[in-house]
């Protein structure tokens, strides 16, 4: 008699639990915050104690309160999420990993600065603080080997139904450049415009192409501090002369004279790319760097 009894109790209070959950600033619930929902249900409005967590959750799936769906994780694992019927592919991305933060495309889309809707969802994942051992100086014949190829591209790709979710990975940076985004009643860890345009400066292939890179520093235009972009390029700390391949991108976009001035305070000493593997390259001597003509 015990469960029906549950059951009708949870029917009477219906409405009180879905008001709860359209309380929480998020639409996407894993089984252990599922559980604390419950905990909150029990404390809050009366539920019976004895409900447990699957008489819950099947509950509130019959109600169509919230759907449970399957993610395919890399190597086949599947993780199961709970979404409400606001929620979006890219709130569930970022409930994959713990402190992960969306970046390239996707943070390109929140910030409104491409027309296009992403296919794709990128997060990203911040890995232990390791000792930085990069000392040796860079020498141009390293360069040039490494973008005469193909850019790497992540293995590590979850997928909810036919979206692409890539789950990259990178060095630990203390989310420089990282802040809270207000979307859809919730808040996300996104990369902020400055960090946006570096991190599809390093890797064009994750927005779309170089293309799509030159109209985002166009759309920006008015939304950033380049003196700030510098900060974080230099707190990021890579080993190749990005600042070069920055500096063409915002000439190009048309930026004023004086803010290209301050790209150039950082030495420029040896040749770059604008990206990699290119066949047919133009060369601009103010910035050292090969584009692919015609660009």
């Amino acid at each position: 008699m015990g469960r029906p009894n549950r059951f009708k109790t949870m029917e009477t209070l219906k409405s009180r639990i879905g008001r709860l959950f359209k309380e929480q600033q998020q639409n996407v619930f894993s089984k252990a915050e599922l559980k604390q929902l419950l905990a909150n249900c029990v404390y809050k409005i009366g539920l019976p104690g004895k409900v447990t967590l699957p008489e819950f959750t099947s509950f509130l799936t019959a109600q169509k309160i919230i759907k449970e769906v399957t993610i395919t994780m890399p190597l086949g694992k599947e993780v199961i999420r709970y979404e409400s019927d606001r929620a979006t592919a890219i709130e569930t991305a970022q409930s994959l990993k713990s402190n992960s933060y969306l970046s390239h495309y996707t943070a390109l889309f929140l910030h409104g600065l491409t027309d296009n809707l992403p296919k794709v969802i990128y997060t990203n994942t911040e890995l232990k603080k390791a000792i930085n051992r990069n000392s040796e100086k860079l020498l141009q014949a390293n360069i040039d080997r490494a973008f005469a190829f193909s850019m790497r591209q992540s293995n590590q790709i979850a997928w909810h139904g036919d979206i692409e979710i890539y789950l990259l990975n990178s060095k630990n940076v203390d989310q420089v450049g990282v802040k809270d985004f207000a979307f859809n009643n919730t808040i996300l860890r996104v990369t902020d415009i400055e960090r946006t345009l570096i991190d599809i400066t390093v890797r064009p292939s994750y927005a779309g192409g170089i293309d799509e890179v030159l109209n985002a520093y166009k759309a920006a235009k008015g939304q950033i501090s380049v003196n700030r972009m510098l900060s974080i390029l230099t707190k990021l700390d890579y080993t190749y002369p990005y600042h070069q391949a920055i500096g063409f991108y915002l000439e190009k976009a048309g930026y004023e004279k004086d803010v290209l001035s301050l790209v150039e305070i950082t030495p420029i000493e040896y040749d770059f790319y604008l990206t990699y593997n290119m066949r047919n390259k133009g060369y601009s001597g103010r910035w050292r760097l090969f584009y692919p003509s015609g660009m």
